[in-house]
């Protein structure tokens, strides 16, 4: 999975930050790695009614299907990046999760251990 990261002139996005970003979001979404070709990730300032306002959007790319995008706004960046992983972990679980995980695995009776083998 390829992530890339940008901000704009608002958000210093240096090296560490990115970096930061970077591991985050690869940690976060690595049981959904097989699926997604790309990451993109774009931070944001926004001046909001109560003051500063951070966003993140992140665009997932899954081979094979259609763009997925999210968005999450906060008071700060980590909060931003955390609230639209969050809700990205969503709609990969909606989409992959059931495929994942047919009918048709192990049954509890038919595992090793069971009492009444």
């Amino acid at each position: 999975m390829l992530i890339q990261i940008g901000t704009d002139q608002a958000v210093h996005g240096d090296e560490a930050l990115i970096r930061h970003f970077e591991v985050e979001l690869a940690t976060r979404l690595s049981r959904f790695s097989d699926h997604i070709t790309r990451l993109d990730a774009h931070f944001s300032e926004e001046t909001a009614d109560d003051g500063q306002d951070r966003c993140c959007v992140l665009e997932a790319r899954p081979a094979g299907r259609r763009t997925v995008a999210v968005s999450h706004h906060a008071g700060s960046v980590g909060e931003a990046c955390r609230g639209a992983v969050h809700k990205l972990e969503s709609v990969l679980e909606s989409m992959y999760g059931r495929t994942d995980h047919r009918k048709g695995g192990d049954s509890i009776r038919h595992q090793d251990g069971h009492a009444g083998s």
